[in-house]
């Protein structure tokens, strides 16, 4: 059965350099991040020149490729920049471009022709007729349009030449809009969604407002304080490897360039130690371990689903009925060094003497220890780190690597599950 399986990419995201190093750390095949201009995030900090250059270096010297997001549409008057902004991206060592615009990917072959082609879930593409045509244009790999299910994917495959890669998202937030292709950013705040500045007024509460009776409120279904109709779940797919392997998908793509360092590390974790452990012994019936299916309510998540690969959106359209993120647990510091029995780290929420802590680490299984002994910086006893980013230290025999995150789950998290 080995024989016939090929073992996917696993893509993280990447918003910045930290969050880079996080998904190298954590075993990421490729990362894929924005530049300056022509991503579709512009929240994150992205990447400049030479921060690309150095980022592609990094990953380079690691095994690690770099996708760079060009799947903006452009306007007019932002083409004159285009030719020097790829030139410069093939220079600094980007191993290909994610494009959604076919000009962008026609000045993308004349301008950086060593650069792979990759087409955007942006391009909105369905069916095979359509992958084969962006293949005979010079492109490498598609990204499939959200909307499709495992069993259309795998169509797809079929009808595709061998070497042309199938890129899907495996995990995070979901549009409810066609493949991301939405108007409600514009409309509602002026901020271009295509353009790599959506608001998100998917996420919002909405009521409705009949004409004639303003100021009052109706809830758009029978729910109290009206309803969050726009708002996607989350998606996870973790507990579907077999499935998504034997669809011939190339590459596990995790969303969330604008993410943090800590949900980087954790669900790239998570997802590189389920498909190496269903390659160690592939098999139909393969599920992770249960500390892995946990890992995924150890992040900031809206209530999970399957996307649409098992159901189309005319069956379940996957809204979250309540605003927000789930959140039960906290980063509370990372690890510096380690030596001669004692851990110097650097704060990130308060807490105290005594704590029980998770550690996660890049090389084996979070496990639990208790906080003790506590010093500040100039070694002197103390019962909480009570400081932002203070420096601080605490007895603990077992060795700790460097960047290993300490997390605490929430008191409330706690009563819940009790």
């Amino acid at each position: 059965m080995t024989g016939e399986l090929k073992k996917p990419e696993l893509l993280a995201p990447a918003g910045d350099m930290d969050r880079l190093k996080a998904a190298v750390k954590y075993k990421a095949d490729a990362v894929y991040l924005g530049g300056s201009v022509f991503g579709m995030r512009t929240a994150p900090e992205n990447f400049g020149e030479e921060q690309l250059k150095r980022a592609c270096d990094y990953c380079h010297e690691r095994g690690v490729r770099v996708y760079q997001t060009v799947n903006t549409l452009p306007r007019n008057s932002e083409l004159s920049l285009l030719p020097s902004f790829l030139e410069k991206a093939q220079e600094s060592g980007v191993d290909a471009f994610i494009v959604s615009d076919l000009g962008v990917m026609e000045y993308a072959k004349k301008y950086a022709p060593e650069v792979e082609l990759h087409v955007s879930t942006q391009a909105g593409i369905v069916n095979y007729a359509a992958a084969n045509a962006f293949y005979a244009l010079g492109a490498k790999r598609i990204v499939t349009a959200r909307e499709l299910s495992l069993e259309e994917i795998a169509e797809i495959r079929r009808n595709i030449p061998e070497d042309m890669d199938i890129e899907c998202f495996v995990h995070g937030a979901m549009c409810v809009s066609f493949s991301g292709r939405c108007l409600l950013s514009n409309y509602l705040t002026g901020r271009d969604s295509n353009r790599g500045d959506c608001a998100q007024p998917c996420r919002w509460k909405y009521s409705l407002v009949e004409e004639k009776r303003p100021g009052l409120y109706f809830p758009v279904e029978d729910a109290d304080g009206g309803t969050f109709i726009l708002n996607s779940k989350d998606m996870c797919l973790i507990e579907h490897i077999p499935e998504l392997v034997r669809a011939g998908i190339t590459s596990f793509k995790i969303e969330g360039r604008a993410k943090s360092e800590y949900y980087v590390s954790v669900v790239t974790n998570a997802y590189r130690r389920a498909i190496d452990a269903y390659f160690e012994n592939p098999r139909d019936d393969y599920r992770p371990e249960q500390w892995l299916i946990d890992e995924m309510r150890k992040i900031s998540y809206r209530d999970y689903c399957t996307g649409f690969y098992f159901a189309d959106p005319q069956s379940d359209a996957s809204i979250a009925l309540k605003g927000g993120y789930n959140r039960e647990w906290d980063v509370m510091a990372v690890v510096e060094k380690w030596e001669n029995g004692v851990a110097f780290c650097t704060q990130r929420n308060r807490f105290f003497e005594g704590d029980e802590l998770e550690v996660l680490e890049s090389s084996r299984a979070p496990f639990r220890l208790t906080a003790k002994d506590l010093r500040n910086a100039d070694n002197e006893p103390i019962e909480a780190t009570n400081h932002p980013m203070m420096k601080f230290s605490f007895s603990c025999e077992e060795p700790l690597e460097s960047g290993a995150i300490l997390r605490k789950e929430r008191e409330e998290a706690q009563r819940v599950i009790i």
